[in-house]
């Protein structure tokens, strides 16, 4: 009997606290690591902050905690003109991983130089960081990375709270208030930076900042722009993915050779400008459209997309993006990616509507998730079983109401320091650089604000700065919008 009764204990003792440990995170937590990094020659020391900050509701209860990484330049002396930038990737469900440790960050993760994953996993210091000259914070909203809800609310009930263009936006609004207190960052010249949904977020953020937490910006940076809430169905919609086809295929050389032997800037505003005049006014006619102008219509798509005549046709001038990223290299048994149509895919079989899977999606995982979840425990010291979403559950996603870029475009008329950049890669796929451009010139419809407003283009995808070339181009382009945007001293906010 004693001996059943001692296994009894012994049991419990094994058992218990493997039961008592619910994993979940702490929705206050902060770790602090001190770093130093080489950014164009110069060494920079930094502190970095891992953590978690709560999310509270309207009676001061904590409902969530998001994860935040925090880079603070530590042999700075005047914290007050030292810009701080907030950075948000998109999904919605995504993440802030790509920029972190692949753009903006202070380390970079181990890939080649167009940005291929390479074995072994891990991580290296950034020569083109951007904090020889701001500060930087991750932010990921909740589901994503370590954020989550906090126990015992009900899960249910607060995906209203989270989960939508416009409660997204209201909570992240009141987080960067409490963050930018905390840190005593609010003398600093502020920068939101997105990207892919990101850019809905921070153009939603840059009004609700203003008006409900009255923070004020000096500029926003929208990286691979979604379509912000801008309307632009039928023709438009249809007619705008034709340059993104016609810088696809010049990469994959399928373009006639007069073409291809243009380089691929001196190629494209000849697309474009047929995009403009004559694609959208014929795809407007729709089957009323001469047949020997669609015939024509059809004959400088096919030169410009790689694509056949006859394909074109066959699709009454809208040729979907899955069958272009099908058919373009078809022939020689390849899809091509979706967020970067430089990655090539291998479907089951060469017949078919659209691919089987993204290829450069999957490489991006393969590379990023080893990286990040060693990154953050070993170098940043931040320890918990939770898992890393890399993607989150952010379902059902409520999309009713973006208005985005009105809203940025509301901000931008309130606040004369404000300032817009978009970056955009010319083989993105899924936002692709035409319709960024044509964002842009919707966000400001009176032309008195396009001073303000200025685009950049890269030689690569989605997230254009896995190529290295265009790392270190992407990362010039944004210290340059940020000295053009910071006020000289004593300069008012004016008209």
């Amino acid at each position: 009997m004693r001996k059943l009764i001692t296994l009894a204990i012994l049991l419990a003792l094994l058992v218990l606290p493997g039961m008592a440990q619910k994993r979940a995170i702490t929705l206050d937590s902060m770790v602090t690591t001190k770093h130093d990094v080489t950014i164009n020659g110069k060494r920079v020391p930094y502190t970095a902050t891992a953590g978690t900050q709560p999310v509270w509701d309207e009676d001061g209860k904590p409902i969530a905690g998001l994860f935040y990484t925090y880079y603070e330049r530590s042999d700075v002396k005047d914290r007050a003109a030292r810009p701080l930038i907030i950075s948000f990737n998109g999904g919605p469900g995504s993440a802030s991983v790509w920029m972190h440790i692949a753009y903006t960050g202070p380390r970079l993760l181990n890939i080649n130089d167009e940005g291929y994953p390479v074995q072994p996993y891990g991580i290296r210091e950034n020569p083109y960081a951007l904090l020889d000259m701001a500060d930087i914070v991750f932010v990921n909203p909740v589901n994503t990375g370590y954020s989550r809800m906090a126990a015992g609310v009900d899960k249910d009930k607060m995906k209203a709270k989270f989960f939508g263009v416009n409660a997204d936006i209201t909570y992240l609004a009141e987080w960067i208030n409490t963050f930018v207190t905390r840190k005593g960052r609010w003398a600093s010249p502020k920068y939101l930076i997105g990207e892919s949904y990101g850019t809905t977020r921070v153009s939603g953020l840059a009004l609700e900042l203003q008006e409900s937490q009255w923070m004020y910006l000096n500029g926003v940076i929208l990286v691979s722009p979604t379509e912000l809430g801008i309307e632009r169905s039928g023709p438009v919609d249809a007619a705008l993915r034709l340059p993104y086809f016609a810088a696809t295929a010049w990469y994959h050389k399928q373009l006639p050779p007069d073409l291809q032997q243009k380089d691929l800037t001196a190629m494209l505003p000849e697309v474009e400008e047929f995009t403009i005049n004559e694609l959208i006014p014929a795809i407007s006619r729709g089957g009323f459209l001469d047949e020997a102008q669609r015939k024509a219509i059809a004959a400088k798509m096919a030169r410009y997309s790689g694509l056949s005549e006859q394909a074109i046709l066959q699709h009454n001038l809208v040729v979907p993006t899955n069958f272009f990223w099908k058919d373009l290299l078809r022939d020689q048994g390849f899809t091509v990616g979706r967020l970067d149509s430089r990655y090539k895919g291998i479907d089951r079989e060469d017949a078919g509507e659209r691919p089987d899977f993204n290829a450069e999606l999957t490489a991006w995982l393969h590379a990023f998730t080893p990286a990040i979840n060693l990154y953050l425990r070993d170098e940043l010291k931040y320890k918990t079983d939770v898992k890393y979403n890399m993607f989150g559950s952010v379902h059902p996603w409520n999309n009713e109401n973006n208005h985005a870029g009105e809203n940025l475009r509301q901000a931008m008329a309130e606040n004369p320091y404000l300032h817009v950049m978009i970056q955009s890669g010319y083989y993105d796929g899924a936002c692709d650089y035409f319709n960024a451009k044509y964002s842009m010139w919707q966000l400001d419809p009176s032309g008195k604000l396009k001073d303000r407003l200025s685009w950049k283009g890269y030689r690569s995808g989605h997230m254009m700065y896995l190529r290295r070339e265009d790392l270190k181009t992407g990362t010039d382009d944004i210290r340059d919008f940020i000295r053009a945007s910071l006020p000289k001293k004593d300069q008012p906010a004016m008209y």
